[in-house]
């Protein structure tokens, strides 16, 4: 009988143990991109925990390691089940080891289809969980102040004529109407890496094909509407064209003190800027307006290399609750509104609201049906070396602004771009 009865105590106990650990929940390992962000996400892994009781780990990589710690972590037993490929080199790289995220609650709470990373196969690999913008800022105080609105900015021709209006009187206003655009190595960037891309995005449209990868080589196109833009910014600003290859402004503080209306920047600029004493009422931004047809309808030039891609080769459980974790992210007003203050926006439906005037209004845009100027620019090869040939030959352009200067600006952002892509891939 005792025997009997232990036999019995025993099976139970193993029955017990077996519906304990026989239902596997799953758990969400997230290998971060953002250093910057580690605190609030630790605390949102901690939120969800204390809520659903589903374990969620959240390891940060140093900055400028992502690379090679997701390499040495996705070798381990325990791998990451949510990481970040963020192009599409990624997605070649990482892309068997992405769980196709198409018609998933976590795709479907996405407000715009513009950041999502496919493989060559129609996978959809990854999708942005943030992202930045940059266009040109606008004071609009010192716009109506100039008899102006935004009403009267809409495409190229209107910001012709309001910023050569301005221009024309500014020692009358007191103000100009673009900040300097210094061509020294803290500022040449928003303009070989940030104007520049209105030449690539419009090519990209031209043949979205061509786009998937890096292109061995450009069309030139549009380098005709990059130079209506560039005149424009350097020929109605206090700074004249021939000085701005010594540098040495500071265009953020020229804006924040009233100086100049117009400002080619991005939304990173915000927090700077309302120290300085500017309001959010008072700034807006726009597209890069160059003179292109349609650009009525231009966003601002929004991109990211923040995209999330779920483990396809964890357990079922795991991708279920990583799925399952980064929905509530996004739809949870405390969650959301957690990491949208750590990330700064976040283009989901039902996530909080951005506290970036700028990043809201690239929201704005979206939401009204304009199109957005992704950032082909990150494929620009051999970036450093093509950026400083681009420089010299602006440089040599604003210094004696003639037809055949200007041709050495197209060669090198043209023809520069399939030497550094051969050089870069042989």
């Amino acid at each position: 009988m005792k025997k009997l009865f232990a036999l019995l105590l025993a099976l139970i106990m193993v029955m017990g143990l077996v519906a304990c650990g026989g239902k596997d929940e799953g758990s969400v390992y997230w290998l971060n991109f953002k250093p910057e962000s580690d605190a609030a996400l630790q605390e949102i892994a901690k939120m969800y925990t204390d809520k659903t009781g589903v374990k969620v780990k959240v390891v940060t990589a140093a900055s400028g390691t992502y690379n090679e710690t997701l390499i040495a972590e996705m070798d381990k037993s325990e791998a990451p089940t949510m990481f970040v490929v963020g192009n599409a080199a990624a997605v070649e790289s990482w892309g068997e080891y992405c769980y196709d995220l198409k018609n998933t609650d976590i795709a479907k709470e996405l407000n715009t289809d513009a950041y999502m990373l496919y493989d060559a196969d129609g996978k959809l690999c990854s999708i942005g969980y943030c992202y930045e913008c940059y266009g040109i800022m606008v004071n609009k105080t010192l716009l109506a102040k100039a008899g102006y609105s935004m009403d009267d900015i809409k495409n190229f021709d209107g910001l012709k004529k309001v910023a050569e209006d301005i221009h024309a009187r500014a020692d009358k206003l007191g103000f100009d109407a673009f900040t300097s655009a210094g061509m020294d190595g803290s500022s040449s960037w928003r303009f070989t890496g940030h104007l520049i891309n209105l030449e690539y995005y419009y090519e990209s449209v031209d043949d979205p094909d061509a786009w998937k990868s890096c292109p061995a080589t450009l069309t030139g196109k549009y380098m005709d509407n990059y130079r209506n833009i560039w005149d424009l910014m350097i020929n109605n600003s206090a700074v004249a064209p021939s000085q701005l290859a010594n540098g040495g402004f500071d265009a953020n503080a020229e804006f924040a003190s009233g100086k100049a209306v117009f400002y080619s920047n991005g939304n990173w600029e915000w927090s700077s800027l309302a120290e300085k004493g500017l309001k959010a009422d008072e700034l807006t931004m726009i597209p890069y307006y160059c003179g292109v047809a349609g650009e009525e309808k231009a966003g601002l030039n929004c991109g990211t290399e923040n995209y999330w891609a779920v483990n396809a080769k964890a357990s079922k459980a795991d991708i279920e609750a990583t799925l399952a974790f980064m929905k509530w992210l996004v739809t949870d007003a405390d969650a959301s509104r957690k990491a949208v203050d750590t990330f700064g926006v976040m283009p989901y439906k039902n996530a909080a609201q951005s506290s970036n005037p700028f990043l809201a209004i690239a929201n704005e845009y979206a939401a009204n049906g304009h199109y957005n100027m992704w950032w082909a620019t990150n494929y620009q090869p051999n970036v450093d070396a093509y950026r400083e040939t681009a420089v010299a030959a602006m440089n040599a352009y604003d210094a004696d602004p003639t037809d055949a200067n200007w041709a050495k600006v197209v060669t090198a952002f043209i023809d520069g771009w399939a030497v550094q892509y051969k050089a870069a891939n042989g």
